[in-house]
């Protein structure tokens, strides 16, 4: 790129960041309004498609007020009320999630992958009053009915997948049945922006889940500064996302665009690298919500000469790690690398707004780099108590000063939200979210005032598992348990290629 079409792509960028909309908490305004003003505008045009079925924005709204009123009138779901819901990937996973969202209820987005006492120990974190459970994992729901506090036949829901009879400890949530009515729920007009939407779930670096609160507001902070400024989403976009949608990325950074734009997305319950290409110029997505392993994999695929023959013009995501950077962008043909930084949790991140290669771009609200002890696994402190900054170009902590327009909302356990908060940073008495990263500033050349950073590594003991960070000592924990071990120390290791 020349550096005059540069300079106006970037202009063009700050242009669309400064027409981003500042919300009051106050104001009643939520994703289930931003969903019915789709099904009222554009109800006909698509918005899902997965597995052969394409739903159109008016019925997408249907089928999610159905499962409202469902909820409302068989399991008393209202305000403020926590509904767990644990599915695949699937058309019914977000009618779910905007039906629950509609009453003013929060969802708790259970990881499909836990089992047992993990699973037990989220459903209980969040007081989940009512454990709504697709008919594929009915099976990790019956397990854990025991240990929690839900009465059989009034409190779980059962979303069909296949036809399989609902057991007799769950009532059946079926959002095609017509004969639930599809009317607006009359509680969708008091849900305001400060109201939590839903529960993220996180490992982190400290064992079992903690559930992060995730608010209307925060949510629509995301979807404008990936949706609007970044991927300058249209109606006309189409989006392949194969990313968990109980995970922020694959839910706001990915589908949240499409639901701020009207535009439409392409759902697939698992990644397949082999499919990949195929499906996208099947289904005409031009752009695509990535984690970096699956840009890894999709490398280790045999190469074609027609690889960059495809609809992909623009890809959003995290982790695309700088050694397969500019090989994946030439292999695939991709204009626009959006890379994106930040926790689920966290109360601010980083957006590569300006398409420069190999970083997570800048932030918007005030961050400091500090001196990380990584042996010692903790902050390095000055003579007079303060945090220490580290020089241009050396790796450090990374935090985010918190503040009225950058609040850290939390986990639902108040204690584990004072752990991530680190005070006396840069004077006495002040506020930081810890993000346990470690990142450092690189010089990506002519990028207006903006400092540009790249991700280094995590703190603490942590790998990544299929894109999501995973505590070695929840895996210790469960070796431990088996009586022939005395003891076991899990940590992770660097996997060439």
């Amino acid at each position: 790129m020349t550096r005059p079409a540069e300079i106006l792509d970037m202009a063009r960028t700050l242009w669309r960041g400064a027409r981003i909309r500042k919300y009051d908490r106050q104001e009643r305004l939520s994703i289930g309004t931003l969903l019915a003003r789709h099904a009222r505008e554009r109800g006909d045009a698509p918005a899902l498609t997965c597995e052969g079925e394409t739903v159109t924005w008016g019925e997408f709204n249907a089928r999610a007020n159905r499962v409202a009123h469902v909820l409302r009138e068989r399991h008393g779901i209202g305000h403020g009320d926590a509904v767990a819901m644990m599915l695949e990937n699937r058309i019914a996973f977000l009618t779910t999630l905007f039906g629950i969202c509609k009453l003013g209820a929060v969802a708790g987005l259970i990881n499909t992958n836990q089992r047992r006492d993990v699973l037990a120990h989220s459903l209980g974190l969040i007081g989940a009053k009512t454990f709504v459970v697709g008919e594929e994992l009915l099976e990790a729901a019956d397990e854990v009915r025991d240990a929690l506090s839900l009465t059989d036949g009034r409190d779980y829901a059962l979303v069909p997948d296949g036809g399989g009879p609902c057991p007799a400890w769950a009532l059946p949530l079926d959002d095609r049945d017509a004969h639930i009515g599809d009317g607006e729920p009359p509680e969708l007009a008091e849900v305001t922006q400060g109201d939590p939407s839903f529960y993220i779930f996180t490992s982190g670096t400290t064992g079992l889940p903690k559930a992060a609160v995730v608010s209307n507001e925060r949510i629509f902070r995301g979807i404008q500064g990936v949706g609007a400024v970044c991927l300058n989403a249209q109606p006309q976009d189409r989006l392949y996302n194969c990313l968990p949608l109980y995970h922020s990325t694959g839910l706001i950074v990915g589908f949240g665009s499409m639901l701020w734009a009207g535009g439409s997305m392409f759902v697939r319950r698992r990644f397949s690298a082999s499919s990949f290409l195929r499906e996208a110029r099947e289904e005409r997505t031009n752009a695509f919500v990535y984690v970096g392993e699956l840009c890894r994999y999709l490398l280790h695929q045999p190469q074609r000469p027609d690889d960059a023959e495809n609809p992909l013009q623009k890809i959003v995501g995290n982790g695309l790690r700088p050694d397969i950077w500019d090989t994946f962008k030439q292999r695939f043909g991709i204009e626009r690398v959006y890379e994106i930084y930040g926790a689920s949790e966290g109360n601010s991140g980083f957006i590569n707004a300006f398409n420069k290669d190999r970083t997570i771009g800048f932030g918007i609200s005030p961050t400091v780099l500090v001196r990380y002890d990584v042996d010692r696994d903790e902050i390095v402190r000055g003579d007079d108590g303060l945090c220490i900054e580290v020089p241009r170009g050396e790796p450090g902590l990374l935090l985010n000063e918190i503040r009225d327009d950058a609040r850290f909302e939390g986990y639902t356990d108040q204690a584990a939200t004072e752990r991530k908060i680190v005070r006396d940073v840069k004077r006495s008495g002040d506020a930081w979210f810890n993000t346990g990263d470690l990142v450092k500033e690189v010089d990506v050349g002519f990028a207006f005032w903006q400092r540009h950073y790249q991700f280094v590594d995590r703190t603490g003991d942590t790998f990544r598992w299929k894109g999501e960070n995973c505590s070695t000592n929840e895996v210790a924990e469960i070796l431990n348990a088996f009586p022939q071990v005395r003891s076991a120390n899990v940590y992770g290791v660097q996997v060439p290629n």
